[in-house]
């Protein structure tokens, strides 16, 4: 299993440290990584702003630093909520024909991308069939560049594991995989374990972080007491100090025969603020947590 960083983590979306991607490169080697995932947007990887030269500066970064690229972070929602005469599926198939590309020139197998949020303007059943044929062409076009398609179970569309499944048969693409994280079906209870085991053979990454739940309350005056609230609020936390149970998470993996890439994260605040060094110590535990429990 090999251990990646994504960039998302040091790209300042909350309000942490920012660095370019040749530093988070340097930074990544540093800490002892075997592989970067760099997102596809700015300020990182857009491909509006990708020039030859900023190719070239990266693959110059990842040689001098003896470090591989192995994913390219795609950000879609093919939902297209909007005006029915803006072609959202066609700017979005685009942006991801686009990512496989940069992709195959920076080295790097696999494309990640997610499915849909809820439209109510859509039944579920045409939701569904629009990200099956949006996912099917996104496929068709990354397989010209050798790249795999990784479905993230973010979104709304295919979010539980039997459903994300179903999706992937219906997609039916040889470079169509799964990004299965544990921080989903953790929240919605599923057996992190089973969940684990049925979806390993078709899950090429991991995408880790880990977290507390913070219950909320809303004080009712007329009864002196609290109603409770729901969802809970939730924080990330240093690797392995979190509610996500990643040893049974992982066991699950190994034994349903697991051996794409694992990369941790920090997307969202983070406990002791979002300083360079405290970034740092969290990627550092991460490894450190990694190989002393699963190698």
């Amino acid at each position: 299993m090999k251990l990646c960083l994504f960039s998302v983590s040091y790209a300042g979306f909350w309000g942490q440290s920012t660095l370019n991607l040749v530093e988070f490169i340097a930074q990544s080697s540093q800490l002892g990584y075997d592989s970067v995932m760099l997102m596809g947007k700015r300020p990182h990887l857009s491909p509006l702003d990708v020039t030859p030269e900023k190719v070239a500066s990266i693959q110059q970064a990842l040689n001098e630093h003896q470090i591989k690229c192995s994913i390219i972070g795609g950000y879609t929602d093919f939902s297209g909520t909007g005006a029915a005469e803006v072609p959202f599926l066609e700017l979005q198939i685009q942006y991801v024909e686009q990512l496989a590309q940069l992709a195959q020139q920076l080295g790097a197998s696999t494309v990640r991308i997610f499915t849909a949020y809820d439209s109510p303007q859509q039944t579920p059943h045409a939701l569904w069939c629009r990200v099956v044929s949006a996912l099917q062409e996104c496929c068709d076009r990354a397989a010209v560049y050798d790249v795999t398609i990784a479905v993230q179970n973010h979104h709304d569309v295919g979010v539980h594991s039997d459903a994300l499944l179903e999706l992937l048969h219906d997609i039916d693409r040889p470079n169509c995989k799964l990004g299965f994280d544990a921080w989903s079906p953790a929240l919605r209870e599923e057996n992190l374990f089973e969940a684990a085991r049925k979806m390993a053979p078709y899950t090429a990454i991991t995408t880790n972080a880990d977290y507390i739940r913070l219950p909320r309350f809303n004080y009712q005056p007329d009864v002196i007491n609290y109603q409770r609230q729901q969802p809970d609020m939730v924080r990330a936390v240093k690797f392995g100090t979190g509610f996500i149970d990643y040893s049974a998470f992982f066991h699950g993996f190994k034994e349903g025969g697991f051996k794409g890439t694992a990369t941790y994260e920090m997307c969202s605040p983070i406990r002791g603020g979002g300083s360079l060094e405290n970034l740092n110590d969290y990627a550092s535990e991460y490894l450190t947590w990694m190989k002393t429990h699963l190698f």
